[in-house]
């Protein structure tokens, strides 16, 4: 870490100069310097303190040196969008390790020539001195220790700082003839002339090696202690220039197993891709056909929707589960692959992660969860509207049977020509007309009552049953308006009729209510019934065996009733009356009673069967639902239970990995031989489903249950099997032997005490100290714990999973190539140039790997480039994330 203040109050320079003397002393350097950045960019700067105001170039600058993109800059002129940029390249700075203290975006913005200068020191020393190392000496150390090693053959050079040891100009020269003897004839020059010699330097440097004139000869000649930041910076440059060569050779080989790896990867990744899209393709095309609930108007057209239903479960779901699993399968191989060699973790596109398609999944199943519950609720629905409907058309034919004729019968006009025992009995026909008219209410309002709940229910035939039940309301409505007036004529004339016959009134009164109960009678033992359980049968049943008993006290009222009819014949055979017709109070005569009667009695055994038949019925879903309990208690408690053992084999210890393999895979194969009882059961399912059945008492399990429990069993021993077959390839890959592998698994289950399968962060620790990993309780301790943490738990889920502790104790002990390994090698096989030629790749590497490097580089644009050349550096950095490649 960097403390920016530390930088400005350190530093070297002439006798007497202050820190900001000294920094300020450095701008032509400094600007120089990132000139030299820029202009890869296509920019440059004149004004240190003024060009790097609105934060752009400064944050241009960071993006060249780094190789990173920077957060997107603000391009507006206003001082609230230059602070804005300005604090994305300080905080991109940060990031990198360095502390900025004392400075913030307003100084740079402000253009203080301070801090401006102090920053860019601490942005030369981060990205140009930080990285250098040389015998296990880093930064400023190191690099002195290279000007050391390289100018130790050469006379009059004595390298011990970065300020007098230059002023000579010798350093310098000696560096560029140890690296380029062919620039500077060495022996020729002179140390009582350091202009001449400085001058030859910078000329050579900017002419032949790409490096600006950073210093002024005469500046250094004339300072007694030259700017050390200045000459640091400007000595970096000629590092970087000259470091870091190898044989071509063997640059050729890593490139070659690089690009063997990566070749390998990227098909994983394809097949990865093309199976996820089709995955997400079918899942896309099924919800639509889940989420439509377009109803049918008939049950047989829902009961095949529920057949096309069963089909999907049964032929075309089974295939997806399987392909899901394989997807996590082949995921979960690709990136401990990918881990192996040392390859940032794979991302696939937008949309398709695993949790992508888990997600996705999770919608189909809910989509099915709910189309299944329609189509139950509509057959239901459906079953409730006919039975409705034939209630309805029974009603109002009863009814409808009963006002035939009424109307007519009430227009009559025979009052006026009837005697006054006529009129008298008229009027005691219509009272009785009346009476019969007020029992009829309560039918026209169960009629009206029907029809609205069919309205609600969306019933398909909803037109012709509003325009039937609105004729009977109308004619109920014209029959109360012409009673009405009937009953005032009578009235009117009854004062001058006094005689009456109370025998027929009587039989009238009494007849009237008998057959409106015969009538209710029939009614209701021919009206249709729907049931789901043996009790409510039972109750039906013992309705009607008391309705059955009431029948004796019926007999005795039809026989009273016939008896006051008998009574009017005798009255008539007896006293010569004159009655022509029938009872003049009511149209009800012993016939129709007695046929009514016969009706009744015989309509109570056939009511008697229908209830056995439906007992039966009811007798025989039981006896489904306890056959399907029966299973469903047994399977349900198997499932979890081999999910249990499964649980504790994946973290048990026995016998060589190949051994714990081989037992999950004949533990697979006799879970699999077990799906014989889950299709039987799906058989008994279907019969309930086919029998109407939607409850059953005897079980907590539903198919839905067993089918979620067995795609888990399935899913979690195939995901099982898979991470034994992973740490195989972990300990094949790094040579790890069985030994280490079991001392691995018994120190992480050692510490699992809860044996969950992970380990929290302190458990991890303990772990690590028992296999002898010095991790002390001070702050280098905590650091590097945290250092440990982020490479096993990248996501900062707070657990470590044992593929994560195998991955991070294989790669402790493994060599593994890195993005700068294999830029420095590309680097050897295009002879020390920026970019490389198609023809140095095809000359150096086998033919498919030279093309396949040739199709994915990008063209080289920097300003020494020439026609055809290529990127390797930001390939390079492609192959292992850094960059999009």
């Amino acid at each position: 870490m960097f403390a920016l203040e530390n930088l400005l109050s350190s530093g070297g320079g002439g006798k007497g100069k202050t820190a900001n003397s000294l920094l300020l002393s450095s701008p032509q350097t400094f600007t120089a310097w990132c000139n030299s950045h820029l202009r890869k960019a296509g920019t440059q700067i004149e004004n240190i303190e003024e060009d790097f105001r609105d934060g752009l170039k400064l944050m241009l600058l960071l993006e060249v040196i780094s190789g990173e993109r920077l957060a997107k800059p603000e391009r507006g002129k206003m001082r609230v969008h230059k602070i804005s940029n300005v604090n994305k390249a300080l905080n991109f700075i940060a990031s990198k390790g360095v502390k900025l203290v004392s400075i913030g975006a307003e100084e740079i913005v402000d253009g203080n020539a301070k801090m401006t200068l102090g920053m860019i020191w601490t942005i030369i020393l981060r990205f140009a001195i930080q990285d250098i190392s040389v015998e296990e000496t880093s930064a400023k150390e190191g690099l002195l220790l290279w000007c050391q090693r390289k100018t130790a053959p050469y006379k009059n050079v004595n390298i011990q700082n970065f300020h007098i040891s230059w002023k000579d100009g010798l350093g310098f020269c000696a560096l560029i003839h140890r690296h380029r003897p062919e620039l500077i004839d060495y022996a020729k020059l002179r140390k009582d002339d350091p202009m001449t010699n400085l001058n030859t330097a910078f000329d050579v440097a900017e002419k032949y090696l790409d490096i600006p004139k950073m210093l002024d000869a005469e500046d250094v000649v004339s300072t007694l202690r030259p700017d050390e930041k200045a000459v640091m910076t400007y000595v970096s440059c000629y590092y970087h220039a000259f470091s870091g060569k190898q044989k071509a050779e063997t640059a050729a080989n890593r490139i070659c197993k690089v690009l063997a790896v990566n070749q390998e990867n990227e098909q994983l990744m394809e097949d990865y891709e093309k199976l996820a899209s089709d995955l997400l393709e079918w899942i896309r095309r099924t919800i639509p056909w889940l989420e439509n609930r377009m109803p049918e108007n008939t049950m047989q057209a829902m009961q095949q929707k529920l057949e096309d239903f069963r089909d999907y479960r049964r032929l075309h779901k089974p295939p997806k589960v399987q392909e899901k699993c394989q997807l996590e399968i082949n995921f979960n191989t690709l990136q401990t692959k990918l881990r192996l060699s040392n390859r940032p973790a794979f991302m696939p596109s937008e949309g398709k992660m695993v949790s992508d398609i888990n997600n996705a999944w999770g919608g189909l199943e809910g989509a099915e969860k709910g189309y299944e519950e329609w189509l139950l609720n509509e057959i239901r629905r459906l079953e409730r509207l006919d039975h409705l409907a034939e209630k309805f058309r029974q009603k109002a034919a009863i009814h409808e049977a009963w006002t035939e004729g009424k109307e007519e019968m009430l227009q009559r006009r025979d009052y006026e020509t009837a005697s006054l025992s006529e009129i008298k009995a008229l009027l005691k026909k219509h009272e009785a007309f009346e009476s019969d008219l007020a029992a009829h209410q309560d039918r026209v309002e169960q009629i009206a009552a029907i029809a609205q709940e069919l309205n609600e229910l969306d019933y398909y035939d909803s037109p012709s049953v509003n325009a039937r039940c609105q004729r009977i309301c109308d004619q109920w409505d014209a029959l109360g308006a012409l009673s009405q007036k009937r009953s005032e004529a009578l009235q009117r004339t009854e004062k001058l009729l006094e005689t009456i016959d109370q025998l027929y009134l009587e039989f009238a009164k009494r007849a009237a209510p008998f057959n409106n109960w015969m009538e209710g009678a029939m009614e209701d033992l021919q009206d249709s019934f729907i049931v789901h359980t043996i009790e409510e049968i039972q109750g039906l049943s013992t309705a009607h065996e008391q309705f059955k008993a009431t029948l004796p006290e019926a007999d005795k009222e039809r026989q009273a009733i016939l008896g006051i009819h008998n009574e009017i014949a005798k009255i008539v055979q007896t006293y010569h009356v004159n009655m022509a017709g029938s009872n003049p109070y009511t149209t009800i005569n012993p016939q129709e009673v007695n046929a009514k009667w016969d009706k009744v009695r015989q309509l109570v055994p056939l009511r008697d069967q229908s209830l056995i038949e439906e007992h039966a019925r009811q007798q025989n879903n039981e006896r489904l639902r306890r056959q399907f309990a029966n299973q469903a208690n047994v399977i349900g408690p198997w499932i979890q239970t081999k999910m249990e053992e499964i649980g504790r084999i994946s973290i048990e210890m026995h016998g060589t990995l190949e051994d714990q393999l081989t037992h999950l895979r004949q533990y697979e194969k006799s879970i699999i031989n077990y799906k014989p009882k889950i299709d039987q059961l799906e058989g008994d399912h279907q019969l309930i489903q086919a029998a109407l059945i939607f409850d059953n008492k005897h079980t907590n399990y539903t198919m839905e249950h067993i089918r979620v429990g067995w795609e888990q069993l399935l899913t979690t021993i195939a995901r099982t099997i898979n991470e034994i077959e992973n740490q195989i390839l972990t300990r094949d890959a790094k040579g790890i032997s069985q030994e280490q592998l079991n001392e691995f698994r018994a120190s992480f289950n050692h510490f699992d005490r809860d044996h969950s399968g992970t380990l929290g962060a302190e458990e991890f620790k303990a772990c690590l100290i028992s296999l002898g990993f010095d991790i002390g309780n001070d702050a280098q301790g905590e650091n590097e714990f945290s250092r440990i943490m982020s490479v096993v738990d990248p996501n900062r889920m707070g657990v470590v999973t044992f593929q994560g502790f195998i991955d991070f104790m294989s790669r402790e002990t493994a060599d593994t190539d890195t993005a700068d390994q294999v830029m420095a090698s590309f680097k050897i096989l295009a002879g020390d140039k920026n970019y490389i030629l198609a023809d140095e790749l095809r000359r150096e590497l086998p033919p498919d790997q030279a093309e396949y490097c040739i199709a994915r580089m990008a063209p080289y644009s920097g300003p020494d480039g020439v026609p055809g050349a290529l990127d390797y550096m930001s390939f390079s950095t492609a192959l292992y994330g850094e960059s999009d490649l």
